[in-house]
């Protein structure tokens, strides 16, 4: 009898524990994710509202840093930093030549002694201005015994002596005196662009280094062919005032063969690669701004802006460089 008591005893305790936990609950999955969320005074909402705000963040960063930088004037102009407006240019279609100065022989003299004899005086040296009908020497003529001057026919420079005092004055010049104020520039034109090449042609004409430039027009187009290259000798005449072109200085020249007017061009030397894309850089007071353009033609000098920028738009014509590195600069002062 005592053990079935005991045996019901167990039964009603276990029956009583089932029903309290019914009564208080357990805690479901939702609820503990809810109480182990961190809270501040906005609740539940923060993690929404954060987000935006990094977002917004973010975007506004990338507006601060875009591809533009400011320069003040007083640094722009320290920097040599050059502006102009975008407008029509005419861009020229050029075949590439190479060549080299020589003197112009219509303009230059050798200079004989008219009667064989002994060199008594020599007045003139290399380098020696001299103008026309000036005394380079003086001989004694073995004929008569006379001495009689020897005379520049031509007012120019002497670039070579051939004599000195006490010499034999015979059929070897004894001077040549030119004159630089004009030179030849000889070009060899490739058998693939004769054709093309004609008299009257102008070249631009630049030294080997880039320091001087000129233009003129093609006077002779020789009606022969160099046996062993097979080029033909174009020569062109060129204005030499101030003495900077000097025979025996080899020349590059692009003989313009055709020309075409475009609406909108800028200075090549503006167009700069950034991102893989290709800007000039736009002003605005002083901000200077990378814009994307899409460009065309081309002939060294300008080249045509098909899309991207406005005739009249201000844009860096010189030193875009610069600010390239400035942007750069700042980019990656704003990573640090």
């Amino acid at each position: 009898m005592r053990a079935k008591l005991l045996v019901l005893a167990v039964i009603i305790l276990g029956l009583g524990t089932i029903a309290y936990s019914l009564t208080i609950g357990w805690p479901d999955k939702g609820s503990a994710a809810q109480a182990a969320a961190p809270k501040d005074d906005r609740g539940a909402e923060r993690g929404a509202h954060d987000d935006e705000e990094d977002h917004g963040s973010h975007a506004e960063v990338a507006t601060e840093h875009d591809a533009a930088t400011t320069i003040t004037g007083a640094a722009a102009e320290a920097a040599g930093i050059v502006v102009e407006e975008a407008g029509g240019a005419t861009l020229r279609e050029t075949i590439a030549l190479t060549g080299r100065v020589t003197l112009n022989q219509n303009a230059t003299a050798h200079v004989k002694g008219r009667f064989a004899g002994i060199v008594r005086a020599v007045t003139k040296g290399p380098g020696d201005p001299v103008e026309e009908g000036e005394v380079l020497a003086r001989v004694e003529s073995n004929d008569s015994l006379q001495v009689y001057p020897i005379t520049s026919p031509i007012a120019g420079v002497v670039l070579v002596r051939n004599t000195n005092i006490g010499d034999v004055a015979g059929d070897t010049p004894l001077f040549t005196v030119s004159d630089v104020s004009t030179v030849w520039a000889e070009f060899h034109v490739f058998p693939r662009d004769v054709d093309r090449i004609s008299v009257g042609q102008a070249v631009v004409i630049s030294s080997f280094e880039g320091s001087h430039t000129g233009e003129a027009p093609i006077t002779t187009l020789l009606p022969v062919a160099e046996a062993s290259s097979q080029t033909v000798l174009a020569r062109v005449t060129l204005p030499n005032p101030d003495g900077v072109w000097r025979a025996g200085m080899t020349v590059r020249g692009d003989a313009i063969v055709a020309e075409r007017e475009v609406p909108v061009a800028v200075r090549s030397d503006a167009i700069q690669r950034l991102d893989g894309g290709t800007v000039v850089f736009v002003r605005t007071g002083e901000r200077y701004t990378a814009r994307p353009i899409r460009t065309g033609i081309s002939d060294g000098v300008w080249t045509e802006v098909i899309a991207g920028l406005k005739a009249g738009e201000s844009y860096v014509s010189e030193q875009s460089f610069r600010i390239k590195a400035n942007i750069g600069k700042s980019e990656a002062a704003h990573e640090h």
